[in-house]
């Protein structure tokens, strides 16, 4: 059985993801934060979707709004929580 990944976790982390990218002036894409970040599909989208509805991100553009930028950055700086599903092994 898998554990889901920490929705908070995985927000701090594509929230890191996308301002590295700003920064450094690329675009980020949702196809490419799944492969970078090693997340299914449907968790990232449902992440962007999230931070969308909080003025994070504008989903539209694939950017993030000052408040989004400032997060991002200040997590860069943090270890963050680990992304990997935790297997557990399930009683026969």
């Amino acid at each position: 059985m898998e554990c889901p990944i920490s929705r908070l976790t995985l927000a701090a982390h594509v929230l890191r993801s996308m301002a590295t990218a700003q920064e450094d002036g690329r675009r980020t894409s949702l196809d490419g934060l799944v492969i970078q970040l090693g997340v299914r599909r449907p968790d990232v989208r449902a992440t962007l979707s999230q931070l969308h509805q909080e003025g994070l991100l504008d989903v539209l553009h694939m950017r993030l709004t000052l408040r989004g930028y400032a997060l991002g950055r200040a997590f860069s700086s943090r270890r963050l929580g680990d992304l990997t599903r935790i297997r557990h092994a399930t009683a026969a």
